[in-house]
């Protein structure tokens, strides 16, 4: 994956989204009773899991994702995140309105990313260490809107009823929150660069939430605002700049104007089809990731190969301008060998 954006390679590059956790038995080994925050504030730990797909899948992954979480930003923001098991990640005290006295100390909060984060770069120097050049290391971030999203709902959803009344309701406040975790983000970005991360992808995992007409003011203005800032920022800690990707789920509608984001790499959810989103990018330099539906991983083999044939006939190949992935994370109780055999059957079919 080290090769340019667009340029021809021998088979498609693979990574998957989530491909340390929960669905590997090793995971739950290395993880004993620790609490998931706890694994990710262990580098000792986090760069072991980061590690296990690697092992385990030697020679079909060509890229590792640091072991950590989207949340650590609101963590460092003053919020507090508990993971609550079989249920997923809780603010016990999410921000209720702008005069709710949280809000005004998150925006005022003078943030020590170095020193807050301090953990996240110590896993991240020790995995490139324990990685010995085998596959490059991303960093990542959550997007800003969907960190919003998070603090303010207290947890994930299924109807955003907090977030809308935000954005309807206080629209220059929830701008404000906005930047001030943007600002974060960048830092924080630059920060894992410094640490050792490759390449580095921004999570917009709640970006289908908005329509087109928000998503234009409350998310896209901030991702573009990173994909600017952050070679800056690198430039001024005398570091080369690494490839940026941004997966915006759901956005689709969007998929044009992320396209101009300024972004090496755009993620795609399963719910575009490959052909259609190449015909959307015309001739623009901007390389795809995806698009598997993350479901079929829990089918037969037969379905695996037909879904793996029409991404590559989709993507063009896969010989130039797509790195292979799933449309979202794989799923808690995917069997391990069944992703061995995606792996493999993307290899297959991009090799030939």
């Amino acid at each position: 994956m080290s090769h340019d954006v667009g340029e021809d390679v021998e088979r498609a590059p693979i990574w998957i989204m989530r491909q340390a956790g929960r669905y590997l038995p090793e995971y739950h080994e290395a993880k004993g009773n620790r609490d998931f925050f706890e694994c990710c504030r262990n580098p000792e730990i986090a760069s072991t899991l980061t590690l296990q797909p690697i092992e385990r899948f030697a020679g079909l992954l060509d890229a590792s994702i640091i072991f950590s979480d989207i949340l650590v930003i609101p963590q460092a923001l003053g919020m507090t995140v508990e993971m609550v098991d079989k249920k997923g990640p809780h603010f016990p005290d999410p921000l209720k309105s702008p005069d709710d006295g949280q809000y005004e100390k998150v925006l005022n909060k003078n943030v020590d990313v170095a020193a807050e984060l301090d953990y996240v770069y110590k896993a991240i120097t020790l995995t490139r260490k324990k990685l010995k050049g085998r596959v490059p290391l991303i960093g990542f971030c959550g997007a800003p809107w969907t960190l919003f999203c998070y603090m303010v709902e207290g947890g994930g959803t299924k109807l955003f009823i907090e977030s809308k009344k935000w954005i309807y309701r206080h629209p220059e406040e929830s701008g404000a929150l906005l930047q001030k975790i943007t600002e974060v983000c960048v830092e924080y970005l630059a920060l894992q660069v410094q640490a050792g991360a490759q390449l580095i992808q921004v999570f917009d995992s709640w970006a289908g939430e908005l329509s087109p007409s928000t998503f234009k003011i409350f998310s896209e203005p901030y991702l573009a605002y990173i994909s600017k800032n952050l070679p800056r920022r690198l430039k001024e800690l005398g570091l080369e700049t690494v490839p940026m990707i941004v997966f915006p789920k759901g956005a689709n509608y969007a998929l044009d104007s992320v396209c101009n984001l300024g972004y090496d790499v755009v993620g795609l959810d399963w719910l575009i089809d490959p052909a259609e989103a190449v015909k959307i990018r015309g001739k623009r330099r901007v390389v795809f990731q995806g698009n598997a539906d993350p479901g079929v991983l829990y089918g037969s083999k037969t379905a695996i190969s037909e879904m793996v044939k029409a991404m590559v006939g989709g993507f063009g190949g896969g010989k130039k301008g797509w790195i292979a992935n799933l449309g979202h994370g794989i799923t808690p109780l995917v069997k391990p060998d069944d992703l061995k055999f995606y792996l493999e059957e993307i290899q297959r079919l991009t090799s030939s």
